[in-house]
């Protein structure tokens, strides 16, 4: 071959190596621009999109983001926010591509997996066990006293709501998803269903921390059920971590990155819990307007406990729950785990790994 033949066929490859630079620094179908690498292990995006409450049962996100934990291990990636009050919501915003990753609570992650065939979202961590509970009137003795009685859950198939409606079945109540039944069960956001409370307007609510220490400490409340006595160990998942299976495929080393984060943010917890409590009780602040009170802020804290392990044999009673209380068909969760990632880096860490196993029968 001549030299100019070379030279001509040296020039065209280099043409075709820019132009297969430029497509894969180039946006996805979502806009969103793929940053570093663009495949295999580390692909990485330009912005993660995550969702969380203002409760302190979110508290591992809470801090992350206080502390910017994410931010630190999100290195190359914009970190944006968005706050829930409850779980519905959010796996809505999930599936419907407004977030890509949410911390939340496991029955509407299961509702998710269920809705989009086990196709939608991967429960990647988990973060908190703990901090829920049903609080009455001081009236109410037991569960006989709630026929007729009107009690709040966050909002209709939330986590809270299928062990509330679990919870009067095992005790010979029943409860519609109109209100209607034994008992009368009011979807409301937990801030209104404790002032609700505090006005008389309910009789009691199933709610998670820091509602739950609001209602017994501020209105005298009572606790009639620890949800905590009702699981084995007394551990049951609150809270985990999901991401959408699309953004997992797409871009796995952003959402190594993330769990990077949400694994110092509960090692920070854990081993700087006077500070976190501060911490996460700013964040709510600064999302809410209105701190805790300092005592509303410990209570709640003693009543969690905030870990990596999702703890998946609760997830998966969950579920049999809802079924029970007919708001879930029946469902098979295998695969709904992707722990592999957060594995590698608590082995990497030092730490325990976890697992997916449900109990042992």
């Amino acid at each position: 071959m001549s030299s100019r033949a070379l030279r001509a066929l040296a020039l065209a490859t280099a043409a075709v190596a820019a132009t297969t630079a430029l497509a894969a620094c180039g946006s996805d179908d979502d806009g969103n621009k793929k940053a570093g690498t663009t495949a295999g292990a580390d692909a990485e995006a330009t912005t993660l999109k995550l969702g969380y409450f203002p409760n302190i049962t979110h508290a591992p996100a809470l801090v992350g983001v206080s502390k910017n934990l994410f931010k630190d291990a999100l290195t190359g990636t914009e970190l944006q926010t968005q706050t829930f009050n409850a779980g519905p919501a959010a796996l809505e915003a999930l599936l419907s591509g407004a977030i890509d990753a949410t911390y939340i609570g496991p029955n509407p992650a299961i509702n998710g997996w269920v809705k989009s065939n086990g196709q939608a979202l991967k429960v990647i961590a988990g973060s908190t066990s703990g901090g829920a509970g049903l609080v009455v009137k001081d009236t109410i003795a037991g569960p006989a006293d709630l026929k007729g009685k009107k009690i709040a859950t966050p909002q209709l198939g939330n986590t809270q709501d299928v062990a509330l409606r679990a919870w009067l079945k095992q005790n010979g109540l029943n409860a519609d998803t109109n209100g209607g039944g034994d008992v009368s069960i009011l979807p409301q956001e937990n801030a209104t269903a404790v002032q609700a409370f505090a006005q008389g307007a309910i009789d009691g609510a199933w709610v998670p921390e820091p509602s739950l220490s609001k209602m017994l400490l501020e209105s005298k409340g009572k606790l009639l059920v620890d949800e905590a006595t009702l699981w084995p160990n007394q551990q049951f998942v609150t809270t985990h971590l999901i991401v959408s299976q699309k953004f997992l495929k797409e871009y796995p080393g952003t959402v190594k990155k993330l769990l990077k984060g949400h694994i110092a943010a509960v090692k920070y917890i854990n081993d700087n819990n006077a500070d976190a409590q501060k911490a996460a009780n700013a964040q709510i602040e600064a999302l809410t307007g209105k701190a805790l009170k300092e005592d509303i802020l410990t209570a709640a804290f003693k009543n969690l406990k905030f870990t990596n392990d999702p703890i998946a044999s609760s997830l998966y009673t969950s579920a049999q729950h809802a079924e029970e209380v007919g708001l879930l068909k029946k469902v098979d969760l295998k695969g709904i785990y992707h722990l592999g990632p957060l594995n590698e880096l608590l082995k990497a860490d030092g730490q325990p790994t976890v697992s997916d196993a449900a109990a042992a029968s």
